[in-house]
């Protein structure tokens, strides 16, 4: 058995004691985004982060430091990442997640407000799992979409490829992962979970393991 943990947390307000969570780099990025819930979200996330971490690791939140290199270009823009440590940030409206696993995690939360028109689906959805919403009535075709998009987005997550891996290329059968076109994603040692981020929101969690997979969640404030 696998433990996965998830921490929801509420768009913390712009406060000098956690804004002085953020190292140098963070900083620039935190003044970088234009929009101050966008500001909010980041600062949640990397605080969130930095006090759980640090406490399973005897740190200061302070004194976690993240390497957010971005393998493509090199800048600090990317999956934030610590040694020792899997774990995975995600944010939507005013929810934002932090999963901690003993394997490769994944974490994905999407507002249920969000619509979903034809061409996202036939752009995330393969023909099989198009099959399975032919008949659907709008209301219920949507809930069934979003599904299949937060797991697929844990499940992209988990590997650290992101969007590099097609959405189509994955098959997904109920909440199990069937079939996957890149070698990252094997079903066999692939464990998904559905999430309950509160009301308004969807959510899902992926971890690469072979055992069983135990999930529990938690309200955190500071």
């Amino acid at each position: 058995m696998i433990e996965c943990t998830v921490w929801w947390a509420a768009p913390l307000p712009g406060e000098p004691r956690f804004l002085a969570l953020l190292d140098p780099v963070e900083q620039e990025r935190h003044r970088a985004y234009r929009q101050d819930i966008d500001r909010r979200r980041f600062l949640t996330g990397r605080v969130l982060a930095k006090t759980i971490l640090g406490q399973h690791l005897g740190l200061a939140p302070a004194d976690v430091r993240f390497d957010a290199t971005c393998d493509d270009c090199g800048k600090p823009h990317g999956k934030p990442r610590l040694p020792g440590t899997e774990f995975s940030i995600s944010h939507s409206g005013d929810r934002i997640g932090l999963a901690v696993a003993g394997a490769p995690v994944g974490l994905d939360v999407e507002s249920d407000t969000r619509r979903a028109d034809d061409s996202l689906i036939s752009y995330a959805l393969n023909e099989t799992e198009l099959q399975a919403l032919a008949g659907l009535g709008s209301t219920e075709r949507t809930a069934a979409f979003f599904r299949y998009w937060t797991r697929k987005e844990a499940l992209m997550k988990a590997t650290g490829k992101g969007l590099r891996i097609p959405l189509r290329s994955i098959t997904l059968d109920g909440g199990r992962l069937a079939a996957s076109g890149d070698a990252a994603l094997d079903p066999a040692t692939t464990r998904l979970a559905d999430l309950d981020p509160g009301e308004g929101y969807r959510g899902a969690v992926a971890v690469l393991t072979a055992d069983d997979l135990h999930v529990t969640e938690h309200h955190w404030t500071p």
